[in-house]
Protein backbone atom coordinates (compact mmCIF):
# COMPACT_ATOMS: atom_id res chain seq x y z
CA UNK A 1 0.00 0.00 0.00
CA UNK A 2 1.10 3.70 -0.42
CA UNK A 3 0.13 4.19 3.22
CA UNK A 4 1.46 7.94 3.42
CA UNK A 5 -1.61 8.32 0.64
CA UNK A 6 -4.04 6.94 2.81
CA UNK A 7 -5.93 9.00 4.84
CA UNK A 8 -7.38 5.51 6.64
CA UNK A 9 -6.93 1.58 6.96
CA UNK A 10 -10.61 -0.18 6.78
CA UNK A 11 -9.01 -4.08 8.04
CA UNK A 12 -12.71 -5.43 7.58
CA UNK A 13 -13.85 -5.87 4.10
CA UNK A 14 -15.60 -8.77 2.57
CA UNK A 15 -15.68 -9.71 -0.94
CA UNK A 16 -19.43 -9.95 -1.57
CA UNK A 17 -19.83 -10.37 -5.22
CA UNK A 18 -17.42 -12.21 -7.41
CA UNK A 19 -16.71 -10.84 -11.32
CA UNK A 20 -16.07 -14.22 -12.49
CA UNK A 21 -18.66 -16.55 -11.11
CA UNK A 22 -22.58 -16.53 -10.71
CA UNK A 23 -24.51 -15.89 -7.12
CA UNK A 24 -24.97 -19.25 -5.50
CA UNK A 25 -28.61 -19.68 -4.38
CA UNK A 26 -27.47 -21.74 -1.58
CA UNK A 27 -26.39 -18.34 0.29
CA UNK A 28 -29.18 -16.23 -0.99
CA UNK A 29 -31.43 -17.06 2.46
CA UNK A 30 -28.31 -16.03 4.52
CA UNK A 31 -27.95 -12.93 2.25
CA UNK A 32 -31.48 -11.75 2.78
CA UNK A 33 -31.17 -12.07 6.67
CA UNK A 34 -28.04 -10.40 6.71
CA UNK A 35 -29.33 -7.80 4.57
CA UNK A 36 -32.74 -7.16 6.98
CA UNK A 37 -30.29 -7.40 9.63
CA UNK A 38 -28.35 -4.52 8.70
CA UNK A 39 -30.95 -2.91 6.47
CA UNK A 40 -28.54 -2.66 3.21
CA UNK A 41 -29.71 -3.45 -0.11
CA UNK A 42 -27.84 -4.55 -3.20
CA UNK A 43 -24.25 -5.73 -2.36
CA UNK A 44 -21.35 -4.56 -5.01
CA UNK A 45 -19.28 -6.24 -7.01
CA UNK A 46 -15.32 -6.42 -5.94
CA UNK A 47 -14.34 -4.04 -8.54
CA UNK A 48 -17.19 -1.71 -7.42
CA UNK A 49 -15.83 -2.26 -3.57
CA UNK A 50 -12.04 -1.13 -4.67
CA UNK A 51 -13.23 1.95 -6.70
CA UNK A 52 -15.62 2.48 -3.75
CA UNK A 53 -12.53 2.62 -1.45
CA UNK A 54 -9.95 4.31 -4.13
CA UNK A 55 -12.48 7.66 -4.30
CA UNK A 56 -12.13 8.00 -0.69
CA UNK A 57 -8.18 7.40 -0.18
CA UNK A 58 -9.11 4.55 2.26
CA UNK A 59 -6.99 1.19 1.99
CA UNK A 60 -9.04 -1.37 2.66
CA UNK A 61 -8.37 -5.45 3.43
CA UNK A 62 -10.54 -7.57 1.45
CA UNK A 63 -11.51 -11.43 2.21
CA UNK A 64 -14.42 -13.93 1.32
CA UNK A 65 -15.58 -16.47 3.82
CA UNK A 66 -15.36 -20.09 2.93
CA UNK A 67 -18.42 -21.36 4.66
CA UNK A 68 -18.70 -24.89 2.00
CA UNK A 69 -18.47 -27.01 5.13
CA UNK A 70 -21.29 -25.95 7.59
CA UNK A 71 -23.71 -23.89 4.80
CA UNK A 72 -22.60 -25.74 1.42
CA UNK A 73 -22.23 -22.45 -0.35
CA UNK A 74 -19.85 -21.97 -2.71
CA UNK A 75 -16.89 -19.66 -1.77
CA UNK A 76 -15.59 -16.56 -3.96
CA UNK A 77 -12.40 -18.03 -4.93
CA UNK A 78 -9.62 -16.68 -2.82
CA UNK A 79 -7.62 -16.47 -6.14
CA UNK A 80 -9.95 -13.56 -7.05
CA UNK A 81 -9.64 -11.75 -3.95
CA UNK A 82 -5.25 -11.84 -4.37
CA UNK A 83 -5.79 -10.99 -8.22
CA UNK A 84 -7.84 -7.84 -7.23
CA UNK A 85 -5.11 -6.98 -4.97
CA UNK A 86 -2.22 -7.07 -6.84
CA UNK A 87 -4.07 -5.12 -9.38
CA UNK A 88 -4.47 -2.41 -6.77
CA UNK A 89 -1.53 -3.12 -4.97
CA UNK A 90 -1.90 1.21 -3.80
CA UNK A 91 -4.76 0.68 -1.94
CA UNK A 92 -5.86 -3.10 -0.91
CA UNK A 93 -4.49 -6.24 0.45
CA UNK A 94 -5.85 -9.59 0.35
CA UNK A 95 -6.25 -11.85 2.94
CA UNK A 96 -7.34 -15.41 2.21
CA UNK A 97 -10.35 -17.45 3.73
CA UNK A 98 -10.03 -21.34 4.09
CA UNK A 99 -12.14 -23.87 6.38
CA UNK A 100 -10.03 -25.74 8.94
CA UNK A 101 -12.71 -28.62 7.86
CA UNK A 102 -10.96 -29.12 4.83
CA UNK A 103 -7.73 -30.23 7.01
CA UNK A 104 -4.59 -31.33 4.90
CA UNK A 105 -6.54 -30.18 1.35
CA UNK A 106 -6.79 -26.86 3.19
CA UNK A 107 -3.21 -26.45 4.45
CA UNK A 108 -1.89 -27.45 0.74
CA UNK A 109 -4.16 -24.37 -0.46
CA UNK A 110 -2.75 -21.98 2.03
CA UNK A 111 0.83 -22.93 0.76
CA UNK A 112 0.14 -22.56 -2.28
CA UNK A 113 -1.64 -19.03 -2.30
CA UNK A 114 1.15 -18.18 0.01
CA UNK A 115 3.75 -19.06 -2.35
CA UNK A 116 2.29 -17.00 -4.77
CA UNK A 117 3.12 -14.06 -2.65
CA UNK A 118 0.00 -12.16 -2.70
CA UNK A 119 -2.19 -12.99 0.57
CA UNK A 120 -1.42 -11.26 3.74
CA UNK A 121 -3.53 -12.57 6.05
CA UNK A 122 -6.62 -15.06 6.78
CA UNK A 123 -9.96 -14.93 7.81
CA UNK A 124 -12.16 -17.40 10.07
CA UNK A 125 -15.25 -16.96 11.15
CA UNK A 126 -15.84 -19.81 13.60
CA UNK A 127 -19.99 -19.21 13.92
CA UNK A 128 -20.31 -19.85 9.73
CA UNK A 129 -17.80 -22.20 9.68
CA UNK A 130 -18.78 -24.48 12.77
CA UNK A 131 -15.79 -25.19 14.89
CA UNK A 132 -14.38 -23.53 18.03
CA UNK A 133 -10.71 -21.61 17.02
CA UNK A 134 -8.87 -23.70 20.01
CA UNK A 135 -10.36 -27.30 18.45
CA UNK A 136 -6.88 -28.67 17.34
CA UNK A 137 -8.60 -29.45 13.86
CA UNK A 138 -7.54 -26.00 12.90
CA UNK A 139 -3.78 -26.00 14.14
CA UNK A 140 -2.65 -27.18 11.17
CA UNK A 141 -3.49 -24.23 9.07
CA UNK A 142 -2.68 -21.74 11.89
CA UNK A 143 1.21 -23.49 11.96
CA UNK A 144 1.01 -22.63 7.96
CA UNK A 145 0.31 -18.83 9.63
CA UNK A 146 2.42 -18.66 11.95
CA UNK A 147 5.06 -20.43 10.04
CA UNK A 148 4.67 -16.94 7.52
CA UNK A 149 4.40 -14.43 10.60
CA UNK A 150 0.68 -13.31 9.15
CA UNK A 151 -2.35 -11.95 10.46
CA UNK A 152 -5.38 -13.86 11.33
CA UNK A 153 -9.29 -12.04 11.69
CA UNK A 154 -11.32 -13.92 13.59
CA UNK A 155 -15.42 -13.46 13.64
CA UNK A 156 -16.25 -12.74 17.61
CA UNK A 157 -19.90 -12.35 19.06
CA UNK A 158 -23.02 -12.36 17.34
CA UNK A 159 -23.98 -13.16 14.21
CA UNK A 160 -26.39 -11.00 11.72
CA UNK A 161 -25.68 -14.06 9.20
CA UNK A 162 -28.42 -16.27 10.18
CA UNK A 163 -30.46 -14.11 12.41
CA UNK A 164 -33.85 -13.87 12.36
CA UNK A 165 -34.15 -17.44 10.00
CA UNK A 166 -35.32 -20.28 11.47
CA UNK A 167 -32.63 -21.92 13.85
CA UNK A 168 -30.39 -19.45 13.29
CA UNK A 169 -29.68 -20.91 9.87
CA UNK A 170 -28.44 -23.49 11.61
CA UNK A 171 -25.66 -21.43 12.91
CA UNK A 172 -24.45 -21.82 16.51
CA UNK A 173 -23.41 -18.74 18.60
CA UNK A 174 -21.15 -20.58 20.80
CA UNK A 175 -18.30 -21.04 18.61
CA UNK A 176 -17.67 -17.23 18.44
CA UNK A 177 -17.10 -16.31 21.97
CA UNK A 178 -13.88 -14.27 21.95
CA UNK A 179 -11.86 -16.24 24.82
CA UNK A 180 -11.80 -19.52 22.88
CA UNK A 181 -8.54 -17.52 21.21
CA UNK A 182 -6.58 -17.08 24.31
CA UNK A 183 -5.93 -20.83 23.40
CA UNK A 184 -4.73 -20.27 19.93
CA UNK A 185 -2.92 -16.79 20.97
CA UNK A 186 -0.82 -19.04 23.66
CA UNK A 187 -0.03 -21.72 21.07
CA UNK A 188 0.42 -19.50 18.28
CA UNK A 189 3.04 -16.48 19.52
CA UNK A 190 3.96 -15.70 16.38
CA UNK A 191 0.28 -15.32 14.58
CA UNK A 192 -1.14 -12.06 15.14
CA UNK A 193 -4.89 -12.58 16.08
CA UNK A 194 -7.33 -9.74 15.64
CA UNK A 195 -10.50 -10.40 17.24
CA UNK A 196 -13.29 -8.90 14.82
CA UNK A 197 -16.46 -6.67 16.12
CA UNK A 198 -17.36 -5.29 19.06
CA UNK A 199 -17.55 -8.81 21.04
CA UNK A 200 -21.18 -8.71 22.34
CA UNK A 201 -22.23 -10.58 24.75
CA UNK A 202 -18.88 -11.16 25.55
CA UNK A 203 -17.11 -8.15 25.53
CA UNK A 204 -15.32 -8.27 28.35
CA UNK A 205 -14.06 -11.70 27.44
CA UNK A 206 -12.40 -9.85 24.24
CA UNK A 207 -10.56 -6.84 25.95
CA UNK A 208 -8.95 -9.35 28.60
CA UNK A 209 -7.67 -11.76 26.00
CA UNK A 210 -6.09 -8.70 23.56
CA UNK A 211 -4.79 -6.75 27.29
CA UNK A 212 -3.28 -10.44 28.04
CA UNK A 213 -2.03 -11.56 24.92
CA UNK A 214 0.61 -8.96 23.12
CA UNK A 215 -0.63 -10.62 19.67
CA UNK A 216 -4.08 -10.23 20.04
CA UNK A 217 -5.77 -7.00 18.36
CA UNK A 218 -9.44 -6.07 18.16
CA UNK A 219 -11.21 -4.60 15.36
CA UNK A 220 -13.98 -2.41 15.38
CA UNK A 221 -16.32 -3.47 12.42
CA UNK A 222 -19.70 -4.50 12.15
CA UNK A 223 -21.33 -1.93 14.46
CA UNK A 224 -21.77 2.18 14.13
CA UNK A 225 -19.53 3.64 16.74
CA UNK A 226 -22.25 5.22 18.78
CA UNK A 227 -23.39 1.64 19.61
CA UNK A 228 -19.76 0.51 21.14
CA UNK A 229 -19.68 -0.46 24.74
CA UNK A 230 -18.40 1.89 27.44
CA UNK A 231 -15.82 -0.31 28.93
CA UNK A 232 -14.63 -0.61 24.66
CA UNK A 233 -14.33 3.07 24.18
CA UNK A 234 -12.78 3.64 27.53
CA UNK A 235 -9.66 0.59 26.62
CA UNK A 236 -9.76 2.16 23.62
CA UNK A 237 -8.38 5.27 24.97
CA UNK A 238 -6.10 3.77 27.64
CA UNK A 239 -4.17 0.71 27.87
CA UNK A 240 -5.17 -0.89 24.54
CA UNK A 241 -4.61 2.05 22.72
CA UNK A 242 -2.31 0.54 20.48
CA UNK A 243 -3.94 -2.53 19.59
CA UNK A 244 -7.78 -1.21 18.02
CA UNK A 245 -8.24 -1.11 14.54
CA UNK A 246 -10.43 0.73 12.46
CA UNK A 247 -12.64 -1.43 10.69
CA UNK A 248 -16.08 -1.38 8.88
CA UNK A 249 -17.62 -4.34 7.50
CA UNK A 250 -18.35 -2.80 4.05
CA UNK A 251 -20.54 -3.32 2.44
CA UNK A 252 -23.01 -3.97 5.78
CA UNK A 253 -21.36 -0.93 7.36
CA UNK A 254 -20.10 1.64 5.51
CA UNK A 255 -17.22 3.50 5.86
CA UNK A 256 -18.21 7.00 5.72
CA UNK A 257 -20.88 6.36 8.45
CA UNK A 258 -18.03 4.70 10.66
CA UNK A 259 -15.82 7.31 10.71
CA UNK A 260 -18.12 10.08 11.10
CA UNK A 261 -19.90 7.98 14.06
CA UNK A 262 -16.25 7.65 15.22
CA UNK A 263 -15.21 10.98 15.60
CA UNK A 264 -18.48 11.74 18.56
CA UNK A 265 -18.36 8.53 20.22
CA UNK A 266 -16.18 9.69 23.37
CA UNK A 267 -12.72 8.37 21.73
CA UNK A 268 -9.55 10.98 22.68
CA UNK A 269 -8.13 12.98 19.66
CA UNK A 270 -5.12 11.46 20.19
CA UNK A 271 -5.79 7.92 19.71
CA UNK A 272 -8.17 8.94 16.22
CA UNK A 273 -4.93 8.30 13.89
CA UNK A 274 -3.58 5.11 15.53
CA UNK A 275 -7.06 3.56 15.25
CA UNK A 276 -7.88 4.62 11.55
CA UNK A 277 -4.57 3.96 10.29
CA UNK A 278 -0.93 3.26 12.41
CA UNK A 279 -2.37 0.63 14.45
CA UNK A 280 -2.72 -1.07 11.29
CA UNK A 281 0.06 -0.93 9.42
CA UNK A 282 2.02 -2.13 12.54
CA UNK A 283 -0.42 -5.12 13.39
CA UNK A 284 -0.16 -6.03 9.37
CA UNK A 285 3.40 -5.35 9.12
CA UNK A 286 2.03 -3.03 5.99
CA UNK A 287 5.38 -1.45 5.83
CA UNK A 288 7.67 -4.48 5.37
Amino acid sequence: MNIKDLIAIDVHTHAEVSCRQPHDEAWQPYDEAASRYFKVGKRPTIAETIAYYRERKIGLVMFTVDSEFQIGARRIPNEEVADAALENSDIMTAFASIDPHKGRMGVREARSLLEAGVIRGFKFHPTVQGFFPNDRMAYPLYEVIAEHKLPAIFHSGHSGIGTGMPGGGGLRLKYSNPIHLDDVAVDFPDMTIIIAHPSWPWQDEALSVCLHKPNVYIDLSGWSPKYFPAQLVQHANAQLKHKMLFGSDYPLIKPDRWISDFKNAGFKPEVHQLILKENAVRALKLDA
